[in-house]
């Protein structure tokens, strides 16, 4: 055991040598890591100025709540977006006009026929005719452009002067 002891008496300068070493160098350490922690800590606390929150998890928190909501009033737009779309191809938005002479000789082009179709050809005709005498007013549906009454060569045509809107 005195030769352990004699050893370790022998060897103990460089022993505290090694020992004050390591010291030093987890020292360098701990300050480049506090010097590196203060600079971290600068820009969280630049990030973080006015946002009204504390702390990072409570902003982060608030986000995600944010963007959720932002996703369902999105989902909910998008709905309605589709049934606006759906709707909009319904609507009877084009419109074609023939005006013409119905009884030759009996007046000008006062009569007329007036096709008002949506995308899909659906809607009606209507004509006019205007005599000196008389003058009489005719409604014929419409399903896919064609009309399950007879049509004149005028309301055919005021429907190809719709059709050709779209």
């Amino acid at each position: 055991m005195s030769d352990l002891n004699s050893l370790i008496m022998e060897q103990l300068q460089w022993f505290i040598g090694g020992v004050i070493l390591l010291i030093l160098i987890l020292l360098v350490m701990v300050l480049t890591q506090g010097a590196k922690l203060r600079k971290m800590r600068r820009k969280y606390d630049l990030m973080m100025a006015g946002s009204g929150v504390e702390n990072l998890e409570t902003l982060l928190i608030d986000l995600k709540v944010q963007m959720d909501s932002i996703e369902d009033e999105q989902q909910q737009q998008r709905k309605s977006l589709e049934l606006l779309l759906t709707k909009m191809q319904q609507v009877k938005g084009q419109v074609g006009i023939k005006r013409y002479n119905a009884f030759t000789g009996q007046g000008s082009d006062l009569s007329f026929s007036i096709a008002i179709v949506d995308e899909k050809k659906n809607g009606v005709v209507i004509s006019a005719l205007y005599s000196r005498d008389s003058s009489y007013v005719y409604a014929k549906p419409l399903a896919v452009g064609e009309s399950s009454y007879a049509l004149s060569p005028e309301e055919v045509e005021a429907i190809n002067l719709a059709l050709q809107q779209g």
